[in-house]
């Protein structure tokens, strides 16, 4: 009896053409085998009870256990587990050659690893895991980003360094179309201006991006609600986008860009592996030549070319861009209030209204401007601090004492000078002229202005005269006369020798100056 085991296929049609009364000589030129095999199959149903039409619970495997069971027996056993291999290959660390070590370690004559591998990926279609979803990407809807794993290199002219820069790519899921840059880092800010730079190029915006779980990205990852950075959150509301990170370990939501990264490190840092740059600018000049030429090669699949697909149908459908441009800001949030109701960010400090001392606030630091929210209500902005520890003060936000405080400047100190007489004028301005701050200034002048309700203004007044002959303008000298009662001497009577009874230490008499003369 012939040997040769026939298909499963051609098993079922052989039993179904011979229960159609069809000649052997006939049956086996229609499967293509000799008649001794179509004999021998027919004599393995006859011992097996198996005749046409099969049984619907009879599988083709089950079929050739009945017909060939020796012969199944030898490929099927010894049966892996593949319940638990599926089980153990979702733990870190586990492969299936490791798997497949175990199971020959169990089964000295089992499978070997190949067909341990064919066997396994069988058991899996047979449970619909291999299945995946082909989507259909809709012109203008995404933009995939992320950064290669591989650095370009530039060299430092001064220090002959080598530096590894990070190669930026964003893909447009219908067309392909690419756009590539290298940054100096991994963080928001190149991250974010390198997104930028990739729709300035584009010249238009995307409904949505899909980046990766890295962390300038996604704080948090999230299968359903993914905490997405704060600064990127500020971009996409810019260019009116949504951010859909791909889920984590899941690769096969940004193929496009997976692609598309292979494609850039094999053609842009395949053909800069032996050049020589000295500048980040250098290299990003021929980065974005070799991407021009990918965007503008025919397609080897499809027909026409990354650029063609993006003009026809990827930029019709995309989002103009905004007149301003993003410029990046960085948050800084829960920063408290200080008693001087004043915030603390980067050097320099920044009023709020005095009403929150002590509260927490959010705080965007941009180029230029400072923004200072409250759960998201807007509180404050300045402009930034020109240098260090500089403060930005709006003065409404200060208490109504503190303004009535600072609105007495020297201005209007003289001003109330001015309506007591032109002694108490001449007592203030010796008084400036003396002082080296003008804190000090303030001070001293409002303490001899604060005189004229303890006394009067007509006392004070006088008493300044007599201030003047003596050469005594501070604010404790003029007490200590109006004290003495030194406003009712008449003036003409005020000598130096009226001086005598004065005890004050700024009040040094008529020998003091004699001694100061030169000999």
């Amino acid at each position: 009896m012939s040997q040769e085991r026939l298909p499963m296929v051609k098993i079922r049609e052989v039993l179904r053409l011979q229960a159609e009364g069809h000649k052997q000589r006939k049956i086996a030129a229609s499967v293509n085998c000799s008649r001794s095999t179509v004999q021998e199959c027919l004599q393995r149903a006859r011992s097996a009870g198996v005749s046409w039409p099969l049984p619907e619970d009879l599988d083709e495997l089950a079929l050739q256990a009945k017909l060939y069971p020796s012969k199944v027996k030898a490929v099927l056993m010894p049966e892996p587990d593949f319940d638990r291999v599926l089980r153990e290959l979702a733990r870190p660390h586990v492969t299936r050659r490791q798997l497949w070590r175990e199971y020959r370690a169990q089964h000295l004559n089992g499978l070997k690893y190949t067909a341990f591998c064919v066997h396994f990926r069988r058991w899996r279609k047979s449970l619909g895991a291999e299945a995946t979803l082909t989507l259909e990407h809709v012109p203008g809807d995404k933009l995939l980003v992320d950064y290669s794993g591989d650095p370009a290199h530039f060299v430092d002219q001064n220090t002959g360094e080598i530096i590894a820069a990070q190669l930026f790519v964003a893909v447009w899921a219908f067309s392909s179309k690419m756009y590539a840059e290298a940054t100096m880092s991994l963080n928001t800010k190149d991250w974010l201006e390198a997104h930028v730079n990739a729709l300035e190029a584009f010249g238009c915006a995307p409904a949505a991006v899909v980046p990766d779980n890295t962390k300038t990205a996604v704080i948090k990852a999230c299968r359903y609600d993914p905490l997405k950075n704060r600064e990127y959150c500020d971009f996409a509301e810019r260019y009116s986008l949504a951010i859909l990170p791909a889920r984590a370990k899941k690769p096969r939501d940004k193929a496009g860009v997976e692609g598309g990264i292979l494609i850039a490190q094999r053609r842009i840092l395949g053909a800069l592996r032996d050049q020589v740059f000295f500048s980040l600018a250098d290299l990003n000049v021929a980065i974005k030549s070799i991407v021009a030429e990918i965007n503008a090669e025919p397609f080897q699949k499809r027909e026409g070319s990354r650029n063609g697909l993006f003009e026809q149908y990827e930029r019709p459908a995309a989002q103009a861009l905004p007149k301003r441009r993003y410029q990046y800001a960085e948050w800084h949030d829960g920063v408290r209030v200080y008693p001087d109701y004043h915030v603390q960010v980067l050097k320099g400090y920044y009023s709020v209204p005095y009403t929150l001392i002590g509260q927490r606030m959010d705080v965007r630091v941009g180029p230029r401007m400072v923004e200072i929210f409250q759960r998201g209500k807007p509180i404050a902005a300045h402009i930034r601090v020109e240098r260090p520890w500089q403060r930005r003060t709006i003065a409404a936000h200060r208490p109504a004492e503190h303004q009535a405080y600072l609105a007495l400047g020297i201005d209007k100190l003289m001003e109330q000078a001015a309506r007591i007489g032109p002694n108490t004028v001449a007592v203030l301005t010796k008084q400036m002229l003396a002082k080296r701050h003008l804190d000090e200034t303030i001070r001293g002048s409002r303490g001899i202005l604060r005189l004229a309700q303890d006394f009067s203004y007509a006392a004070l007044e006088a008493v300044c005269g007599a201030a003047l002959q003596l050469e005594v303008y501070n604010y404790r000298a003029v007490r200590d006369l109006l004290r003495q009662g030194m406003h009712t001497v008449p003036a003409r009577h005020l000598s130096p020798s009226a001086t005598a009874g004065l005890q004050h230490e700024n009040v040094r008499g008529a020998d003091f100056y004699a001694s100061k003369k030169p000999h």
